[in-house]
């Protein structure tokens, strides 16, 4: 049977609601760390069936209706939502609210939008309450043995968690923990989103590099496998190199390699959908991770793609050359590409900080996703040395190391994008990466032809490079469109 408690005697340190697998992992991964821990689930049965099997002999204090929690928490109360992101946390804020007193704290565990928990926030606060909302990554492992976990939202709230949070989160650098505060209202969830926008782009160049040595190649799983293995060896090493290694290693029950049977149609949850309609928002180039989404898309396009392929041409892949020499060109491009899908992501923290007055800590940000989240890997460590050198960094691409890295790297990086578009292997996201870096490194871009375009047209107006920036011009370039021009915005 549960155990459970009376107003008088609250013996819990901190309550969750929603008993899924993450919700149950990150309870258990509480009371290891010497924590108390009250729970509730809407279905009353998960609880019973929780505290009697996976729970039992632990501290864990099954409750059955949101007053036997609330009185359960000792005081400041604090009660941590793991429940589907939308309606049901708001649902649930509202049935916390009547019981909770001013100072008690209401923590959103999922994925949520940080739009909603901006607005959650304010709404909270308004009640004398308090809010964070917080990003966790690492999976059902993560939450279960340390995950990352990115906690915004009522500053006052924090010093309340933070004995909590990162005892449970995972550490790195002897003992420092992958979790701090990030920032008020929607900071948590924003830099949680970021981190999915950019697990999307990771996962889509992988999968690009899977493919040219596989289609390009002829490359078998278990080649391949052996490829991996060595990159995680090396600059690449990474949660998500490390479990393709395993994927193309693991084989069915007839034998045959698994992955192989999967139906290339991948699904997603719409966080980097998020993160790309952001960018779009901000006006910020996330092209790699835009393309990383529109990719999952066109996979989705599955009897389409099926259909086109008998009536669609192309070359067939065929690669005559050194082998090995073009899957260290693959390793290399994997890693420039992979370089400014980080460079883009922090380029949209920037423009959310100033959007939103944030004061992240963009180094301290790298450290926290450096160990128990989906996008770990030592390279994030190269990350946070770049902003322990310039906490001012504007761009990653400028700082000394990462500008070493990508000009080593590049040639191999033209060579893939190329033969790629010559064997007719799609690599949208490394082509992407590679033409926002040529952008990036212009001085002067065919903007100029767009905006005279945009004039003659419509009146849009234009800057000139001999006068002063935030002068507009307009030219009446048929001698019959006469002087009225539009409105000048920037997106």
């Amino acid at each position: 049977m549960t155990e459970s408690t009376t107003e008088s005697t609250p013996k819990a340190d901190i309550g969750l609601i929603g008993l899924a697998v993450m919700g149950q992992n990150l309870v258990l991964n509480m009371d290891d760390h010497g924590f108390t821990v009250a729970v509730f689930n809407r279905t009353v049965s998960k609880v019973d069936a929780f505290v009697d099997g996976v729970a039992k002999g632990t501290k864990v204090i099954g409750t059955h209706s949101i007053e036997e929690l609330v009185s359960a928490l000792k005081r400041p109360r604090r009660v941590m939502l793991m429940v589907k992101a939308g309606p049901p946390v708001d649902a649930f804020i509202e049935k916390l609210i009547p019981h909770l007193e001013p100072g008690d704290i209401i923590i959103d565990g999922g994925n949520s939008n940080y739009h909603d928990t901006m607005r959650r926030t304010e709404y909270v606060e308004s009640k004398g309450l308090l809010y964070i909302g917080t990003g966790i990554s690492g999976g059902e492992e993560g939450a279960r043995y340390g995950p990352s976990i990115m906690p915004g939202g009522s500053p006052d709230a924090w010093p309340h968690v933070k004995p909590i949070f990162q005892a449970i989160a995972a550490k790195v650098d002897d003992g420092v923990p992958c979790c701090d505060w990030v920032g008020e209202n929607g900071a948590g969830h924003f830099v949680k989103m970021v981190h999915n926008g950019i697990e999307y782009g990771d996962m889509q160049l992988i999968a690009e590099s899977y493919h040219l040595m596989k289609e390009g190649l002829g490359m078998t799983p278990d080649e391949m496998s052996a490829v991996f293995a060595e990159w995680n060896e090396g600059e690449l090493d990474s949660y998500l190199i490390e479990i393709t290694r395993d994927i193309l290693a693991f084989k069915d029950e007839d034998g045959e390699p698994l992955v192989e049977k999967i139906l290339d149609a991948a699904g997603q949850k719409g966080t980097g959908k998020w993160t790309a309609a952001t960018a779009l928002d901000m006006g910020i180039p996330l092209t790699l991770i835009g393309e990383a989404v529109f990719a999952r898309f066109l996979s989705a396009l599955k009897e389409e793609r099926v259909a086109a392929s008998g009536i669609l041409s192309g070359p067939t892949p065929r690669f005559d050359g050194d082998r090995q020499a073009l899957v260290n060109d693959i390793r290399d491009a994997l890693y420039a590409a992979k370089i400014v899908s980080y460079t883009q992501g922090y380029m949209l923290m920037r423009a959310a900080a100033k959007e939103y007055d944030w004061n992240l800590n963009y180094g301290g940000i790298a450290l926290m996703w450096r160990g128990g989240c989906i996008i770990r890997s030592v390279f994030l460590g190269e990350i946070k040395k770049a902003f322990d050198r310039d906490p001012a960094l504007s761009n990653l691409l400028l700082d000394p190391y990462f500008k070493e890295q990508v000009e080593s790297t590049q040639a191999a990086w033209r060579r893939v994008v190329a033969r790629a578009v010559e064997m007719g292997v799609p690599v949208p996201a490394m082509s992407s990466a590679l033409a926002f870096y040529d952008g990036y490194r212009h001085e002067r871009l065919p903007a100029n032809l767009i905006q005279a375009q945009r004039d003659y047209f419509g009146a849009h107006t234009y800057e000139r490079v001999d006068r002063p920036r935030g002068q507009f011009f307009h030219t009446n370039w048929t001698g019959i469109g006469g002087d009225v021009t539009a409105g000048t915005y920037q997106a």
